[in-house]
């Protein structure tokens, strides 16, 4: 019976080991962009980049590389982090996250308020420290690097030596050593990089630097080429941390620019790539990416991808020229759930029953005083109007869900009676304040109504009045949604419980709100929004559940 008990155990135990999961691109579906990532033991943790959005950058937790939670905020608390002012794509930009001798960092620069800055924590959940900022660094995206001697040190994006560049997009990497004790730079600066892998050939925007010590040597990961089309990832090697670096000569080890832009399903703009190693030995790269739906449009934002990182001739290659980033990849040791909440058509829904928001859900800009409430036993989210409007750059009442889908739909159930014709709540498709459609409840002439809104795009002003449906009743709950598929989003509503939506308006623009169009590095948001437009009130709007639902393979 023991020799049994033994070869059954040996069985499974292998069983268990060989187990490979197989996980959909993206990992993290949406405005996830300029991912990082470390291990800690057997954890693993990403952070992403949120510009203006609070709380921020969202902190990503798995055992398995696989399966992600979702466990807080890195930058929950007004005192951390103050946004009022910036315009969406401003904020905080690429943040670096790492693990050293039981405590995690988090670097990271708030641009246009602060600079370059580091936050510590004991436990990733929180809570973090309020930022430490790096007044002589001057540049983005920095990364902190932990020597097997003790050491630490920074990299990060400067500009052109002197300050005085040879072409549009000349940029550096520059090196400092960091004073752990006190989390500021000492010594002399150092210039690892000078323009990209080959500055004859004008590279631009290099950016995105991490370091790695790998067989004695130390390497050196960077974006090159910009954020769009030609985005990639590069790396250089040397003996010694401070330098001379040398490029890979198979660079760049990470790139869609050369593939047919007319393939199916493709996959653009990849780069700004971060490395983590598992237990067994095998390496994986994060990296941002985008999922366009004709000619380079693209609502969701620049998103999580993941691949295996392959070891050739000393050097780590992502994937080989006109390599296609891979719609699945095979996770070794892990069994993924189905579905994943953040990858591939995922279903989620919030009947408002927990005593807090979703970490899923985020503001624009920093929360510092209470304008929401959670009834979790009536399952109900009430929120005040505010004056603020989403064209502005204060603190509106906007809870926003990333549009994670090219096909899918998003949808809320309301209550509301406003007060005056100004005054309007509903749902949001939000890019930035100049680009979004506002699905609402108001009145009009004394007559309820629902109205379909249009940003007004560059050319500014006032949003734009799409459609006007009138109401028989203004008191009754409202169920609102907004589908999109691909290139057009159409907008529907229905009396709350039934089946029955009727349409308001649809094949309207989606190009509107891409990336393309708009600008920015963002991605779209819904949102349950509402405003006064300027004027006082006391009024609140009743939201009873939200859901959002993908339907892309």
């Amino acid at each position: 019976m023991r020799t049994i008990f033994f070869l059954v155990s040996v069985f499974v135990g292998q069983s268990l080991l060989a187990q490979t999961a197989r996980v959909s691109n993206p990992i993290l579906a949406g405005f996830y962009p300029d991912p990082s990532i470390c291990r800690a033991g057997n954890d693993y943790y990403m952070v992403n980049s949120t510009f203006a959005y609070y709380p921020g950058l969202p902190i990503f937790h798995s055992k398995d590389l696989a399966n992600w939670e979702q466990i807080g905020f890195a930058m929950d608390r007004p005192e951390q982090l103050d946004l009022h002012g910036a315009q969406v794509s401003r904020g905080l930009f690429a943040p670096a996250i790492r693990f050293y001798k039981g405590t995690y960092y988090i670097t990271c620069t708030q641009v246009d308020k602060g600079g370059n800055f580091i936050i510590t924590a004991k436990n990733p959940k929180g809570p973090w420290s309020n930022p430490v900022y790096l007044p002589n660094m001057n540049g983005i995206d920095p990364s902190m690097f932990f020597d097997d001697n003790g050491k630490a040190y920074i990299v990060y994006n400067s500009v052109a030596p002197d300050n005085k560049p040879l072409y549009d997009g000349h940029r550096t990497i520059r090196m400092y050593e960091v004073d752990l004790s006190t989390l500021q730079t000492k010594g002399e600066e150092v210039l690892l990089v000078n323009g990209g892998t080959d500055i004859s050939q004008k590279p631009v925007w290099i950016e995105g630097p991490h370091i790695y010590k790998y067989n004695k040597m130390y390497y050196l990961l960077c974006a090159e080429g910009g954020t769009e089309f030609n985005h990639s990832a590069v790396v250089f090697r040397s003996k010694k941390v401070e330098g001379p670096y040398e490029p890979y000569k198979g660079n760049p080890i990470l790139t869609q620019r050369t593939l047919d832009a007319n393939r199916r399903k493709p996959v653009t703009s990849t780069g700004h790539a971060d490395l983590v190693t598992a237990p067994d030995g095998n390496w994986y790269a994060v990296f941002l990416g985008c999922r366009p739906y004709n000619a380079g449009h693209y609502n969701t934002g620049r998103e999580t991808f993941m691949a295996p990182v392959q070891w050739k001739e000393d050097w780590p290659v992502i994937l080989a020229p006109n390599e296609t980033v891979p719609n699945k990849i095979s996770i070794s040791g892990a069994t993924a759930k189905d579905p994943l909440p953040f990858s591939a058509d995922y279903h989620f829904k919030d009947d408002f029953k927990n005593t807090r928001l979703n970490y899923r859900y985020q503001f624009l800009r920093t929360v510092k005083e209470p304008w929401y409430h959670i009834n979790s036993i009536a399952g109900q989210l009430t929120m005040q109007l505010k004056p603020e409007t989403c064209a502005d750059k204060g603190n509106p009442a906007f809870i926003g869900f990333r549009q994670s889908h090219q096909r899918g739909y998003a949808a809320t159930a309301l209550s509301f009676t406003p007060a005056s014709a100004q005054e309007k709540a509903g749902l949001l498709v939000f890019q930035n304040e100049q680009h979004y459609y506002f699905l609402c409840q108001s009145i009009d002439n004394n007559q309820p109504v629902l109205q379909l809104y249009k940003g007004p795009g560059k050319e500014g002003g006032q949003p734009k009045l799409l459609e006007v449906y009138k109401i028989q009743t203004g008191n009754k709950p409202l169920q609102l949604k907004i589908q999109t598929n691909g290139n057009a989003y159409s907008f529907h509503f229905a009396e709350k419980g039934s089946n029955n939506w009727k349409t308001i308006k649809e094949g309207v623009d989606a190009t509107f709100l891409s990336t393309a169009t708009a600008g920015g590095f963002v991605g779209c948001m819904y949102a349950m929004y509402a405003t006064s437009n300027g004027a006082p009130t006391t009024n609140s709007a009743v939201f009873s559940w939200f859901e959002s639902k993908g339907n892309d393979n």
